[in-house]
C-alpha cells in the first residue's frame, strides 16, 4: 500500500474514533455508563452499527479506550503539577481536572462498571498517579516512629509495585489520595447541594490538615 494512502486512512481512522469517544463522552454526561449505546453512537456519527464495530469491537473496548485516555490526561496532568510544585499544586491539579469533566471524573473513580474489568495496560497507566503521590510525599515527609498502620501499610505494599519509600510516605500518600477523592467524589455527585458552604472552601480547608504535621507546603 501507498505510504500517503496509508497515512491518509490512519488519519481517518484516528477522527473516527475521536469522534466515536466524544460523543460516548456526551452520552456518558447525559445517561450514565449504563446507557451507552453503541447503536446510538453510530447513528450520531452517520454510520451503521456494524460499520462502528469496524472502529472498537464490542461496547467494553470502548469503555477501555475512554478510561485509558481518562487515565492518562489525568497522569499528565498529575505529573505537570508535581513538576512545578508539590502535594499542594497536585491536589488542586486533580481538583481542576475533576470539574473540567465531571463525567469522566465520575466514569474512573465512581460506581465501577457491572461485569467490566480494566486490562493491565489500563491499570498501569492509573499507577503513574499513585507514583507521584509517592514521590511528593516521599519528598516531604517527616519521618518518626511508625504507627500500626503504617507497620500494616508495610507488610503490604504490592501496591505500590516495589517503590522504596518508607511506610511513612505511604500512609500519607495513601491518606492523601483518600480525602481528596472523598471530597471530591461527594461534590461532583451533589452531595454539598443546599449545605450552604462553597465546596472549594472545604477541599481547601482538607488540604491544609492533610499538609499539617510533618508535611511541608508546596
Amino acid at each position: 500500500m501507498d505510504t500517503d494512502a496509508k497515512t491518509s486512512r490512519e488519519r481517518y481512522r484516528a477522527q473516527v474514533c475521536a469522534e466515536i469517544k466524544q460523543y460516548a463522552w456526551e452520552q456518558l454526561a447525559t445517561t450514565g455508563v449504563s446507557a451507552l449505546s453503541l447503536n446510538a453512537i453510530a447513528k450520531h456519527v452517520g454510520m451503521s452499527g456494524p460499520a462502528l464495530y469496524r472502529y472498537f469491537a464490542s461496547r467494553d473496548d470502548l469503555i477501555t479506550d475512554l478510561i485509558r485516555d481518562a487515565y492518562r490526561s489525568l497522569a499528565d496532568a498529575v505529573q505537570a503539577a508535581a513538576e512545578s510544585g508539590g502535594a499542594a499544586e497536585v491536589a488542586y491539579a486533580i481538583r481542576a481536572w475533576a470539574l473540567a469533566a465531571p463525567q469522566r471524573y465520575l466514569f474512573v473513580y465512581g460506581t465501577p462498571i457491572p461485569g467490566y474489568r480494566a486490562p493491565d495496560d489500563t491499570t498501569k497507566i492509573s499507577n503513574e498517579i499513585m507514583d507521584v503521590l509517592l514521590d511528593v510525599h516521599d519528598a516531604c515527609t517527616v519521618g518518626g516512629r511508625a504507627t500500626p498502620f503504617e507497620v500494616h501499610l508495610d507488610d503490604h505494599r504490592d501496591w505500590v509495585g516495589g517503590k522504596p519509600v518508607s511506610s511513612a510516605v505511604l500512609r500519607r500518600a495513601l491518606i492523601f489520595w483518600t480525602r481528596i477523592h472523598g471530597v471530591l467524589s461527594l461534590e461532583l455527585a451533589g452531595h454539598f447541594a443546599g449545605m450552604g458552604f462553597d465546596p472549594a472552601v472545604l477541599f481547601a480547608a482538607e488540604l491544609e490538615d492533610l499538609l499539617a504535621g510533618g508535611l511541608r507546603v508546596a
